[in-house]
């Protein structure tokens, strides 16, 4: 008797050890080390600056260094299969935006299903794109943009942060709307580009607001037009390309994505200290210099969020008849 209650005791702490080790690992004291956050484009362009303001808050907040990563390319593929094949054990994060949700469609051979191998963390903020051409281009609206595009087909030329991107597909969206001929040139960030947009190399892109604003109220180049359906809160003098072509919309989001089983309490951890982010006055008026409105969310609703610009943005490649190998 005392051989059997020996062994089943031994059994259930064999059983015990096993379990615990299957688990994922507790939240308890998350973060104790370093977090890395990759984002899929160059240091300097939009989605680095508002990585970098976040980063800096949460390294307060935790004590603990949230280390933006910046691993540019394929319109943020590497970035995104960086994070996908990390340990799903909440140091490791990937900054989400409408490349994530276009990409899905876009690109025909993705190694990984982004809806699928991700979860949701949290919401940062929504943003607009802009319309920019260079200060030599001698369109001065929409309009004669427009009347210049068709009476030059083939002759200009738009840059992108990649294929894939909001700021791509923004204008193969106005590609197809106003029948402009129009050359993609892709780059692996805006930031780059933009020296080639100001000498004139490339005439125009529809980049993001934080760093297209930045370069028209630097004079280094001309804003035509915002891609949000009504004019946007920081910029209001500038009008929307949808005055112009009725319909046009490209509305665009920042957050944050963990590799599929990062466990929830860590993602409950994150989300609370990027809402509680998005309440401070200092945060929000930082990023309201970029141009974004904060959109604090619950991980399901981010989720949804993301699902949805996914379905929307499958119909605009498949309207602009557009793809990627």
């Amino acid at each position: 008797m005392l051989r059997i209650l020996r062994n089943s005791v031994f059994g259930l702490v064999f059983l015990s050890t096993l379990f615990s080790a299957a688990a994922p690992a507790s939240a308890a004291g998350y973060p104790d080390r370093p977090v890395h956050w990759i984002i899929g484009f160059s240091a300097g362009g939009p989605v680095d600056i508002v990585a970098r303001i976040m980063a800096a808050w949460l390294s307060d907040r935790f004590g603990q260094q949230f280390i933006v990563e910046n691993r540019a390319g394929s319109g943020g593929n590497i970035a995104a299969g960086a994070a996908i094949n990390s340990t799903p054990d909440g140091y490791t994060l990937l900054f989400v935006a409408p490349n994530n949700a276009i990409s899905t469609s876009l690109y025909k051979k993705l190694p990984f299903d982004f809806l699928r191998d991700t979860v949701p963390v949290a919401s940062i903020m929504q943003l607009t794109n802009m319309l920019v051409v260079s200060n030599a281009f001698p369109a001065k609206t929409v309009q004669e943009f427009i009347d210049y595009c068709k009476a030059n087909p083939g002759k200009i030329s738009f840059a992108s942060s990649g294929n894939g991107t909001s700021v791509h597909m923004s204008a193969e969206l106005f590609k197809v709307m106003t029948k402009c001929d129009m050359v993609h040139v892709p780059y692996r960030g805006s930031a780059i580009a933009f020296p080639d947009i100001i000498s004139n190399k490339v005439q125009l892109i529809f980049d993001n607001l934080p760093s297209a604003m930045e370069q028209a109220k630097g004079g280094n180049v001309r804003a035509l037009g915002v891609t949000s359906p009504q004019r946007w809160p920081s910029v209001p003098d500038v009008p929307t390309i949808a005055e112009t072509v009725p319909g046009f919309e490209s509305v665009g989001f920042y957050g944050i994505s963990a590799p599929k089983g990062t466990p929830p309490d860590v993602i409950e951890i994150l989300n609370n200290a990027v809402n509680e982010a998005l309440k401070d006055p200092k945060l929000v008026a930082r990023l309201g210099e970029t141009g974004g409105i904060p959109k604090p969310m619950t991980p399901a609703e981010f989720g949804k969020l993301v699902t949805d610009e996914t379905e929307k943005w499958r119909k605009v490649v498949e309207f602009a008849g557009v793809s990627v190998d």
